[in-house]
């Protein structure tokens, strides 16, 4: 890949250290390593690297703690890496400004699909306008014109409503992230709202109209009590 971009790997267990290490140096990565949560703050901000991979089983903070102080001065991609299986946690490290939270055992595959995922965000990737506003998403079939606020599936227009099209636009601004429940009831609905059902109901309706198969969608994902997250092609 002759990626030349720095990864910093925040991990107190030296095997599993040096095992993320090996896989992106494979890759073509530098990488960076750090064993607790000060040690972390302090490359972070010495060697500005593209990416964080964070534990949140660090010997001197918790890592959800660490990924609060970063949040408050650093806009670095953040990918969280625990063995902690609860969906409350993944939920407040996404909300802290997480950009992704991948569970260990994990596989090389997905661990570097979701580095690049998380890099492509950071460069912007989708097409722009000459302001950098981002004008068009495109996935399979699927295409969204921001300006016209059209989709189309197969090059056929796709009747939304209003709030359907809103939460489809937000998903697809994000592609490759999960965005929690939380977050896209607040951008939808408004910092006060309690639109649970709501959205579980509009995320039905979306899936009917675009997915060939609701129940096992291509386009838009679940993940399980913590929100959904629109695909992205490699």
């Amino acid at each position: 890949m002759g990626t030349n971009q720095f990864v910093l790997v925040v991990e107190d267990e030296e095997g599993i250290s040096r095992f993320i290490q090996a896989v992106l140096e494979a890759s073509d990565y530098k990488v960076l390593s750090a064993k607790t949560g000060k040690e972390a703050l302090s490359m972070a901000a010495s060697h500005t690297p593209d990416i964080i991979l964070l534990d949140l089983g660090l010997p001197d903070m918790d890592g959800l703690e660490l990924l609060k102080s970063l949040r408050a001065w650093s806009s670095i991609p953040v990918i969280v890496v625990s063995a902690r299986l609860h969906e409350r946690e993944k939920v407040e490290a996404l909300d802290l400004g997480a950009d992704d939270y991948i569970t260990k055992p994990f596989g090389t595959s997905e661990l570097l699909a979701r580095i690049r995922t998380a890099l492509r965000h950071r460069s912007n990737h989708p097409a722009s306008g000459q302001d950098g506003e981002v004008t068009t998403f495109q996935l399979a079939d699927l295409r969204i014109d921001f300006l016209k606020r059209q989709v189309t599936l197969r090059n056929k227009e796709v009747h939304f409503t209003p709030i359907e099209y809103k939460i489809v636009a937000l998903l697809a601004s994000h592609a490759g992230k999960v965005l929690t429940h939380d977050f896209i009831m607040r951008e939808i609905w408004g910092p006060y709202a309690n639109e649970n059902q709501a959205l579980r109901v509009n995320m039905s309706n979306i899936r009917r109209k675009i997915e060939e198969n609701p129940a096992e969608p291509r386009y838009i994902r679940t993940e399980v009590g913590v929100g959904y997250r629109m695909t992205e092609e490699e």
